[in-house]
């Protein structure tokens, strides 16, 4: 059969939405030769590194896969739980959350799924799932706040890959980002607080995002622009004086130019500027994982204080948090707002409920 057929097609009941969240992916265990398999799959994206395939496949499988799977799994064993990976843990957490949220705003038939761009459960088989619950208009959300080729441009590649097996083929919608978004602005300035609260206020806030090439910049992907609008929105809300807060890119991969300034030589020179006291938080990840829990946490936090800093602070991305899901809910709502004739929040007398929320 050249093409997937939907169950039940001639159901008449009502329509029912399918969420689906994506994030990037993770290996499925801190083992070298699980790491390899995920930076295989990740890396071998052409979205993620652009060099021609015939250039960077050699140095993929000759240079990289041989040696970097090993001190990436090093990395890993430091902070994984008993519940496995933070990435895939906290993503699963974030995602019932929402789900228990989304049945108090959207009384509508609705299923939820998560998918990962490089690990399982994969994107295919979470679209997957959604079309055998019947899902015939899904809602695609990156867990990408700020829009980036190598991130959510990923997603839209593997859910229209996967949609072109479809016979019947869903009404689509993508969130494309939510850099800006005042409920997820609020979010954030309510997590900094609150950790501030508890730990005290540090004199400076740095806001670490991921990088990316600089070329691809220059080729005209937005993201630099998107994580300077969320950057600057945030030191607004918690009012920041501009000598307060400062911007930085970590996670830089091979030897060209990244965006710049990069977090760990920002790090390194504060205390030599008299900034002792920093708190760092990372805008574009909506959970915790290897990127915020070692290089930010325990690697970056080393270099800070080697260089004569006196108090670190790191804010935990918003994970599984109330105030989180309650703004992705509300995000998604607007997003699905003309699919149904209830009104969001109300349930029509008789309407029959969704059994996946």
């Amino acid at each position: 059969m050249r093409y997937i057929s939907s169950p039940d097609f001639h159901r008449d009941g009502a329509e029912r939405i399918g969420i689906l969240l994506v994030n990037s992916g993770t290996p499925a265990s801190p083992e070298p030769r699980e790491v390899r398999k995920f930076l295989a799959r990740f890396l071998s994206d052409p979205r993620v590194i652009e060099i021609p395939r015939l250039l960077w496949l050699p140095i993929l499988y000759g240079f990289i896969l041989p040696f970097r799977p090993a001190r990436s799994a090093r990395k890993y064993r430091k902070i994984w739980s008993a519940h496995g990976s933070p990435l895939l843990d906290l993503s699963q957490r974030l995602c019932s959350e929402l789900t228990g949220t989304l049945a108090q705003s959207i009384l509508a038939p609705l299923s939820v799924e998560l998918g990962m761009l490089y690990s399982k459960p994969a994107v295919t088989e979470a679209l997957g799932r959604l079309r055998e619950s019947g899902a015939q208009r899904i809602l695609v959300l990156p867990m990408f706040p700020q829009y980036c080729g190598a991130t959510t441009g990923a997603v839209y590649d593997q859910v229209n890959e996967e949609l072109r097996r479809w016979r019947w083929l869903p009404e689509l919608r993508f969130v494309a980002e939510y850099h800006d978004d005042p409920a997820y602005v609020d979010a954030l300035r309510a997590s900094v607080t609150q950790h501030w609260e508890a730990h005290g206020k540090s004199k400076h806030l740095l806001m670490s995002f991921h990088g990316i090439p600089e070329r691809s910049f220059h080729q005209g992907d937005p993201y630099f622009c998107k994580c300077q609008k969320t950057a600057r929105l945030l030191a607004d809300e918690l009012m920041l004086r501009d000598t307060e807060w400062s911007v930085s890119f970590q996670s830089r991969f091979g030897p060209s130019g990244w965006l710049r300034p990069y977090t760990s030589a920002v790090l390194t020179e504060m205390p030599a500027r008299g900034i002792r006291e920093v708190t760092v938080v990372c805008p574009g990840f909506a959970v915790d994982c290897l990127e915020t829990l070692e290089e930010i946490d325990i690697e970056n936090r080393e270099i800070f204080m080697q260089a004569g800093g006196q108090q670190y602070q790191y804010v935990p991305a918003l994970n599984a948090r109330a105030e989180h899901a309650r703004f992705l809910s509300e995000l998604i709502a607007r997003h699905c707002q003309g699919w149904t004739h209830v009104e969001l929040g109300r349930r029509p007398a008789g309407a029959a409920r969704g059994t996946s929320v």
